[in-house]
């Protein structure tokens, strides 16, 4: 399983059938992601604050483009490797949407809905 960050609108405009596009695709030519561990580490530096955000859930077997690990940018010091999406991720890889809510200081945590796999 791996994670990716969106706004609800973002996703909710993806119709059936259809495929997500995050804007870093065109931009980087891929699609920033994290799994369970790591996502607190670019929702905080990115998106501290922000409403309306959801964690797609996605099954990277279910992706037709490579799944790359790769360092962040910048990299992390302590090595840490984030997956990377090099193509569109299908409507029907996305297995479950998570709410990501706020923390009452503006941060984020892995929501409870993940927590407890």
């Amino acid at each position: 399983m791996i994670l990716h960050i969106c706004t609800r609108d973002e996703w909710a405009a993806v119709p059936d059938g259809g495929e997500y596009r995050a804007p870093s695709l065109d931009d980087a030519g891929f699609i920033h992601c994290s799994d369970p561990g790591t996502v607190a580490l670019p929702a905080n530096a990115l998106y501290r604050g922000q409403a309306g955000l959801v964690l797609l859930e996605v099954d990277p077997a279910l992706v037709d483009a490579p799944v790359r690990w790769e360092n962040g940018v910048p990299p992390d010091p302590r090595g840490i490797l984030f997956p990377h999406v090099y193509g569109p991720i299908p409507r029907n890889a996305v297995v479950a949407v998570h709410d990501f809510p706020t923390d009452p200081d503006g941060s984020r945590t892995l929501p409870e809905s993940l927590s407890v796999r």
